[in-house]
């Protein structure tokens, strides 16, 4: 395919790699999106690479685009001037027209996303996501005590309060009847009952959910709707939901190895580096099922110890975490470069680019090795 097409507007590619790589699943301290050029302007190739350096840049043709995966200017900015590299580089493209869009920790937790490309590579199946990013609202469940001649209007108190709403679906909510008590001492002004009698009453367990963010008004349509001069209720913080897009990922071979062979597996489906393919384990343990996490992975090392896996394929594995994992868990540790582990993705963009606009665009991914370390001893 020519890296030249007819070419397409800029924003359009922008919206078809945004429906692929949300933005919204980005960490917050993360930066992602476009970095230069004019959403409006059309741009008749897409060059895919891990990093924007210049050897990348050199192979972008002028009014194209450059998609890299990570940030070029991540950290806070204060100056692009053409006297930093970082500058002359970003100065460079604005003249000859290029663009530059960024899909970083959003395309990492997106599905399919940095970590499947991996898994693919590596010949496994995904199961699950290793990390899973959590979905939905925070949410609340109201459990409130009432009197049952009295738990409908509490009830719908607390609905047109925005509580009992879930998905298309409102008024939601679960009650079943029991028996309260209670002893009104001096000062109390009770709606049912004597001060100094204990009281039972037969009251409805009405339960429902809320967004966290409307706490204070369902409390308030609570109080207000309650015959009580101090109602009773619970009200119980839920855990998030774990989402299918998330850091990682989980996947089985066709049929079980050793650890030495699947190390070799590895070396031979990822480009070649210099920091090469470093293991930690039983060779001949037998290996069947396998975490991945495409980029640094140690802070998910816990995560790994758990996840019922053989293996763990990822980069920059730090000494002392390794050290702790390999005392503690059976898991052998499979470490790769930093831009060997990322780089299948850049096929996986392609492909996304390419089934969107056919050859209305030129794509092609870069044959540049970004990898910092490039002396091989």
């Amino acid at each position: 395919m020519s890296a030249r097409g007819a070419g397409v507007p800029l924003a359009d590619v922008i919206a078809a790699l945004d429906a692929a790589y949300p933005p919204q699943l980005a960490h917050d301290w993360d930066s992602v999106g476009l970095v230069c050029g004019d959403p409006g302007e059309p741009v008749e190739s897409v060059t895919i690479a891990v990093d924007a350096t210049e050897a990348v840049v050199d192979e972008v043709p002028e009014g194209g685009l450059l998609l890299a995966h990570h940030p070029l200017l991540l950290r806070g900015v204060d100056t692009v001037a053409a006297s930093t590299a970082k500058g002359a580089l970003i100065h460079r493209m604005i003249r000859t027209g290029r663009a530059l869009f960024t899909a970083h920790t959003n395309a990492d937790s997106a599905s399919p996303g940095v970590s499947d490309a991996l898994a693919a590579s590596l010949g496994l199946t995904v199961e699950s996501v290793l990390s899973p990013a959590t979905a939905g609202p925070d949410l609340d469940k109201w459990v409130v005590f009432v009197p049952d001649t009295d738990a409908a209007a509490v009830a719908e108190a607390m609905f047109d309060a925005g509580g009992g709403r879930i998905g298309d679906y409102s008024h939601c909510s679960w009650s079943v009847p029991g028996t309260g008590q209670f002893l009104p001492h001096d000062g109390a002004a009770p709606a049912i009952g004597e001060v100094g009698s204990v009281e039972r009453v037969a009251e409805d367990r009405v339960e429902m959910i809320a967004p966290s963010r409307l706490r204070a008004t369902i409390l308030a349509a609570l109080r207000s709707a309650h015959p009580y001069e101090e109602p009773a209720f619970d009200i119980i913080a839920l855990a998030p939901i774990p989402g299918e897009v998330g850091i990682g990922r989980i996947g089985v071979l066709d049929r079980p190895e050793p650890l030495s062979a699947f190390a070799s597996r590895v070396r031979a489906a990822l480009p070649a580096t210099s920091w090469g393919v470093r293991t930690s384990g039983d060779p001949d343990a037998m290996v069947s099922r396998v975490a991945v996490c495409g980029g640094a992975g140690d802070s998910l090392l816990g995560a790994v110890a758990r996840a019922g896996v053989q293996a763990y394929v990822t980069s920059d594995l730090r000494h002392h975490p390794a050290d702790e994992h390999r005392r503690a868990s059976p898991v052998a540790l499979v470490d790769v470069a930093h831009w060997a582990s990322e780089f299948p993705w850049c096929a996986q963009a392609a492909e996304v680019l390419r089934r969107q606009f056919g050859d209305a665009i030129g794509v092609r991914v870069s044959a540049v090795r970004t990898d910092p370390w490039n002396v091989e001893c």
